[in-house]
């Protein structure tokens, strides 16, 4: 079934696969903003436009300096033959003055004219490989990162909190089909990649396989079992965090392969009803939950000097004792104590 769940979301084309110059509209690197070809050659057109109009207006001030009598259209004509160098040869300067304004002042123009056809031409070349050149370098650097699938409301939060916990912007991928949502994402310095997390060609493009954890956090409860069940095929060792909005769909998001769950509606209905009653409780929830200012609650080693000790004793306070991958709170007898190797849930102060 999952592998048929998989065939489903898999393109024809894998893009982990393609050139690294094929993905240069999908995988967008903090740093590499450039300007578009496109805005490359319209800005150079208007400055040639502008060199084009000059020199006719110059052929046509010195009107009586060439083969014939000029008119506009013929100035303008003189212009654009003589600055990309075709030299029909039926309108030429005769007069001193004429022919010492194109040595002075035509002929430069027209090196400027030249340098800027090839100029285009060769800054939208370099700027393409340039971005290749990027892209490739970002995809061989990539380890034990944090990819955050979906960028809403939830995925937004959990980057501030990773950020504010002293995780680099540079360790850290968004996945999302929305380029606004993937705009937002760049701005914050973020690493994105443009496409569904449902396929697996997209989430190997994220580097998942070699991911540290993944966030899973979309908008629907189905389509967050769909990309848990993809990033634990792909990559078996990492650690899954998935938001869901209802907990009847806990268990889907568990037997996918998600190794710790978030229900999101419930999380939020207790505080609601909290707050109807003790409205300070969920101001201070709220406060433990906020990375930025205040308290928050932190994850820590045990120091050396602390083996041995009851937690509740220790200087921090103390919410639970991390042992072997499993949480114990610190009313649980296997809490009693400090061990080696042990890891400590505390409440830590925000300066």
């Amino acid at each position: 079934m999952r592998n048929r769940i998989g065939d489903r979301f898999r393109g024809d084309m894998e893009l982990s696969d393609l050139p690294d110059h094929a993905l240069t509209n999908i995988v967008n690197i903090p740093g590499s903003r450039y300007a578009s070809p496109w805005a490359l050659i319209i800005r150079r057109f208007i400055y040639a436009t502008i060199l084009l109009a000059l020199v006719a207006v110059l052929a046509y001030l010195d009107e009586g300096g060439y083969t014939e009598h000029l008119t506009f259209i013929d100035a303008v004509y003189y212009s654009a033959v003589s600055m990309s160098t075709t030299g029909y040869g039926d309108i030429t300067p005769v007069t001193q003055h004429a022919r010492l304004m194109n040595i002075i002042i035509i002929t430069p123009l027209r090196i400027a004219f030249l340098i800027l056809l090839v100029g285009t031409t060769l800054s939208v070349l370099t700027e393409e490989s340039r971005r290749a050149l990027q892209i490739q370098r970002w995809r061989k650097r990539l380890r034990n990162h944090t990819v955050v699938i979906g960028f809403g409301t939830k995925g937004r939060s959990a980057v501030a909190a990773l950020l504010a916990d002293g995780t680099p912007a540079s360790q850290i991928v968004v996945i999302d089909s929305d380029p606004i949502a993937l705009e937002l994402a760049s701005n914050q310095g973020l690493a994105t990649v443009h496409g569904s997390a449902t396929k697996s060609d997209v989430l190997k493009l994220a580097g998942v396989t070699r991911a540290k954890a993944v966030v899973v956090a979309p908008n629907l409860d189905d389509t967050a079992v769909l990309v848990t069940l993809s990033v634990r095929e792909i990559a078996p060792s990492a650690m899954i965090v998935a938001s869901v909005r209802e907990s009847e769909n806990m268990h889907l998001l568990k037997q996918s392969g998600a190794d710790s769950v978030v229900i999101s509606s419930e999380t939020a209905g207790r505080l609601l009803g909290l707050a109807t009653v003790t409205p300070s409780v969920v101001e201070m929830m709220e406060d433990l939950l906020s990375p930025d200012e205040g308290f928050s609650i932190a994850e820590r080693l045990v120091g050396e000097d602390e083996v041995g000790a009851n937690p509740r004793h220790l200087a921090d306070i103390v919410l639970g004792v991390v042992r072997s991958g499993e949480l114990y709170r610190i009313d649980a007898p296997e809490a009693e104590i400090v061990e080696p190797g042990d890891r400590l849930l505390y409440v830590r102060r925000v300066f």
